[in-house]
């Protein structure tokens, strides 16, 4: 049985990795900065410490065959120099850190959990693929440009594979910030004045995530970096209106020019967030599946409703 070491074992994916993984036959060590309970098909657990500071990784990679970083600094809308200190401490020199003790001591896989940040804030008529040029935008997505080059650098001339993996926006039980506050709204069925809106934003679940790190674990040599969706992009409008769907709520969309709303949220200083609501940010996983003979093999419309059950159960 092979082991596995997971951190960020308690966040939106690294919870659920662990029980796909330990599903799959895997023997699963979860690492953690604080003691905290885990789900009961984890393995082990060994308390590591904060990864902005420095790690004895020894320990936590004994007899460990593979590792899944999912632990970062998240991104936040309005990052202060907390955040940006965060950033370089957390995702740059805590990824570097690991993945060189990783590498030193023998461990064949490295997968780790990038972002689409990393290749820019939105698309224009084309997806991004995997070998696009990154543009990051932001100090987040930045952060993790520069944890992955140092990623490569540590592997470099040793016998660790590294897989990267940038997903969109993840969704699932524990999910926060603005889709958790997108189901709120649909969920008030207040009016929201999104019915003009005509973007395309590609999505991903947790449960696809985890399927396919579990597939790059499982195959062959997976090196380079992977790009993953659910394999379906949907609107603004056409979100709302699945959501409200699954919640057995009417979807109330008001059709409000789009310049317009870009302006309302320039002049409450949620430019970024009028951003997204209205623009594109597509990604095509075409690589991805035919690369790896894979397939989200969970539908959307399944995982809203699996996503509404935990929002209906917890959130409410």
């Amino acid at each position: 049985m092979r082991r596995v070491l997971v951190t960020g074992a308690t966040g939106l994916v690294g919870g659920e990795l662990c029980a796909r993984l330990a599903g799959s036959g895997y023997q699963v060590r979860a690492a953690l900065r604080a003691d905290a309970a885990l789900p009961a098909c984890t393995a082990e657990k060994v308390i590591v410490g904060d990864i902005a500071h420095a790690i004895d990784w020894r320990p936590a990679l004994a007899d460990v065959q593979a590792v899944v970083h999912t632990a970062a600094h998240t991104h936040v809308r309005r990052p202060r120099q907390y955040d940006r200190d965060l950033y370089e401490a957390v995702n740059v020199r805590g990824t570097y850190q690991l993945a060189q003790s990783a590498a030193d001591l023998g461990v064949q896989r490295f997968v780790y959990l990038s972002s689409i940040k990393v290749n820019g804030e939105t698309t224009s008529g084309r997806p991004y693929t995997a070998g696009d040029h990154p543009e990051p935008r932001d100090c987040y997505g930045r952060s993790k440009l520069r944890a992955e080059t140092c990623l490569m650098q540590a592997a470099a001339g040793t016998g660790m594979q590294v897989a990267v993996l940038r997903p969109p926006l993840v969704y699932g039980p524990g999910v926060r910030a603005n889709f958790l506050h997108l189901m709120r709204w649909v969920d008030s069925q207040r009016p929201l004045p999104f019915g003009a809106i005509r973007n395309q934003r590609s999505l991903v679940s947790v449960w696809n995530l985890c399927d396919l790190i579990a597939t790059l674990l499982a195959t062959p040599r997976p090196q380079g970096v992977w790009l993953v969706s659910d394999g379906e992009d949907v609107s603004t409008p056409e979100l709302i209106r699945r959501l409200a769907h699954a919640m057995q709520r009417t979807a109330r969309l008001v059709a409000i020019p789009v310049p317009l709303l870009r302006l309302c949220a320039a002049m409450v200083g949620r430019s970024a967030e009028g951003a997204r609501l209205c623009g594109s940010l597509q990604v095509s996983m075409a690589a991805t599946c035919e690369a790896l003979g894979w397939s989200p093999p969970i539908p959307m419309d399944e995982a809203l409703a699996r996503t509404v059950t935990w929002y209906r159960a917890h959130c409410r």
